[in-house]
């Protein structure tokens, strides 16, 4: 996979099949391209270097095509098996740690008792306009 190369490479968060990518930590950099457009990811093959729920949700909420990630969470992955979304990972977790280490990525927590997208979408927004 080209992107997983890419992402590699440049040692950057997520790379994307359109060009895109970015050094932006956690969600940050899904969220930022959905606000400006939902459909951001449409059709879309990327490479993350950490893909938990929160992102998984993000990234069926933009209807990309395809994800690689260096860690999937195990709530992601039954997320993109939901919607179809074909997926690669070297690593599969319980769930995604938080940057310290001592409990479930704040993220990840968010999303953790919603399965609408939109609802997803919503609470992540609120989450990291807060931060």
């Amino acid at each position: 996979m080209l992107e997983k190369e890419i992402l590699i490479e440049k040692n950057c968060s997520i790379v994307a099949s359109n060009g895109y990518f970015s050094y932006d930590s956690g969600i940050k950099p899904v969220i930022s391209k959905i606000i400006e457009d939902r459909y951001f990811f449409k059709d879309l093959i990327i490479a993350d270097k950490v893909i938990g729920k929160a992102s998984a949700m993000l990234f069926a909420y933009s209807k990309a095509k395809k994800v690689f990630a260096f860690t999937l969470s195990k709530s992601g992955k039954q997320i993109l098996d939901k919607y179809g979304i074909e997926y690669e990972y070297d690593k599969l977790v319980d769930y995604i740690i938080n940057n310290k280490g001592d409990d479930m990525c704040p993220m990840e927590k968010t999303v953790k008792d919603i399965d609408d997208l939109n609802e997803a979408f919503k609470a992540l927004y609120k989450k990291v306009a807060l931060h």
